[in-house]
């Protein structure tokens, strides 16, 4: 259950339409407008994919940690996936507790907790003791359940229609 005591927030990017990472990075930009210290964790992305939102990350000086491997339907090592995904959950909850963030973004963080990589307790705990003053921002599908009692704020993207479902492969600018 969500403190009512705290100023920071605890938002969840969850369902399965388009726009759950757009979304956190349209607060990143936001903050960064608003002289905020800023930091992505990106869960399951590796560095091969050049990502616009990391590009404008870098120019606007948010600090970014690409902590996936790829896709896990890709993955030809489960174990290095999972071992990168715990990685990444490490650095965050450092990040969470540093007080060095206004806002912290843990993009596409659902899936690890989904997957079983992440304890969800620990999830919800770090997130609950974290600095005075770090506004969370989780992406992903299936948000668990755990993690929607804490938050402060849900949206869930419901696919109408989309583009992919008819073969069109995502598209640099638009989807990436």
């Amino acid at each position: 259950m969500p403190s009512e005591n705290r100023r920071d927030l605890f938002i969840i990017n969850t369902g399965d339409g388009k726009g759950k990472s757009s979304s956190a990075f349209g607060v990143m930009i936001r903050a960064v407008a608003r002289g905020w210290k800023v930091k992505v964790v990106q869960f399951i992305k590796s560095d091969k994919w050049q990502t616009g939102e990391k590009k404008m990350a870098d120019q606007l000086g948010v600090e970014w940690v690409t902590g996936g491997d790829g896709f896990t339907w890709e993955s030809d090592d489960m174990e290095a996936t999972e071992k990168a995904a715990a990685d990444a959950w490490a650095l965050a909850k450092e990040s969470l507790a540093s007080g060095d963030y206004d806002l912290v973004i843990l993009d596409e963080a659902t899936y690890p907790v989904t997957f079983g990589w992440i304890d969800v307790a620990d999830v919800v705990s770090s997130i609950d003791a974290r600095a005075e003053g770090t506004n969370v921002i989780i992406t992903g599908r299936d948000a668990h359940q755990d993690l929607i009692d804490a938050a402060d704020t849900v949206t869930e993207m419901r696919k109408i229609k989309h583009a992919f479902d008819k073969g069109v492969a995502a598209r640099k600018g638009l989807d990436f």
